[in-house]
């Protein structure tokens, strides 16, 4: 066992590092992508308890409690409009009479400091799921997402109100009291930016912070309902024996990390802010896999007793 998963391990590896480094997205290299152990990042966390039935009587029976992440999106960042870097979905978000214009309030002169961006955002489902589920399940039993591939979740063009003119969160008090909601802390000198209000606008001078920080907003949009906004939530529901993944939290692994795609392609997951090599798109695109966590367990009954937990 030890030395098959090494070898998948190791196969993994081998595979996103051949195509690590590229400047154009596409279905087949996102596909790929899922097969990332550090992104799975599987375990065994505890024991559930089922009450199975025959005519003879009643037993109860085990089965084990796994957890891990499922990348259940892609959310794009991008400067313009239409040009998702995820090439084969460009077609859902063209430009509109509503959302036409995108880039930096700039000249791009280096001794700038109003550097006001604006990013457009599309959140699509993840279109590996088959191939994530073989990976997955070569480790054991697997837990499934809430994703559905090439679902659109968000699209920012089609949000036009809250993307752009930031209504009505300019007024919410997380976009109004500094420290609430923020990517990084200003404390520890990483701070990338502020969550609310989450439209397409900041200022950052980093375009990779910038986009990062879009990205986390798309992301903490549709992890919630009733949210103001034009977008469909992914969220699943609980069931016996499922435990799917929540809001999504900045800086909070436990709530779902990001895996970039490009300009790079990244073989590990990690949350914003991070330390990790930022690479400068050069037209300002950027995607991430938002991979999210999942605890599940096979059915062995028909009445689930409930569970326990390692940890």
């Amino acid at each position: 066992m030890k030395l098959s998963r090494r070898m998948r391990n190791g196969a993994a590896a081998v595979m996103l590092a051949a195509a690590g480094s590229s400047y154009a997205i596409n279905t087949g290299t996102i596909v790929a992508s899922t097969l990332s152990p550090d992104c799975l990042e599987y375990r065994v966390v505890g024991i559930c308890y089922w009450l199975y039935c025959t005519w003879t009587g009643c037993t109860v029976r085990t089965s084990v409690k796994v957890r891990h992440y499922v990348p259940d999106a892609v959310v794009s960042s991008y400067s313009n409009t239409g040009e998702n870097p995820w090439t084969e979905v460009r077609f859902m978000s063209p430009p509109n009479p509503t959302a036409e214009d995108g880039g930096d309030g700039t000249t791009n002169h280096d001794n700038e400091n109003n550097l006001a961006k604006f990013k457009n955002a599309d959140v699509i489902g993840h279109p590996g799921g088959q191939v994530f589920s073989q990976f997955a399940s070569a480790s054991g039993y697997a837990c499934e997402g809430a994703g559905t591939a090439f679902m659109p979740y968000l699209l920012s063009t089609l949000d036009t109100l809250a993307w752009r003119y930031n209504v009505p969160e300019m007024v919410y008090p997380e976009s109004l009291i500094p420290g609430r909601r923020e990517v990084g802390t200003r404390t520890g000198l990483n701070l990338w930016g502020n969550v609310y209000p989450r439209g397409g606008f900041l200022h950052q001078t980093d375009d990779y912070k910038s986009s990062a920080v879009v990205a986390q907003r798309a992301g903490d949009i549709v992890t919630r309902r009733g949210q103001i906004h034009v977008y469909q939530s992914l969220l699943a529901e609980a069931r016996d024996g499922y435990w799917p993944a929540g809001e999504l939290m900045e800086s909070d692994a436990s709530t779902g990390k990001w895996q970039e795609l490009t300009p790079t392609l990244s073989n590990s997951c990690a949350v914003f802010p991070h330390t990790n090599t930022r690479v400068q798109a050069q037209q300002g695109d950027y995607a991430w896999a938002l991979w999210r966590p999942y605890s599940c367990c096979e059915r062995r009954g028909q009445v689930f007793l409930g569970s326990t937990d390692f940890d």
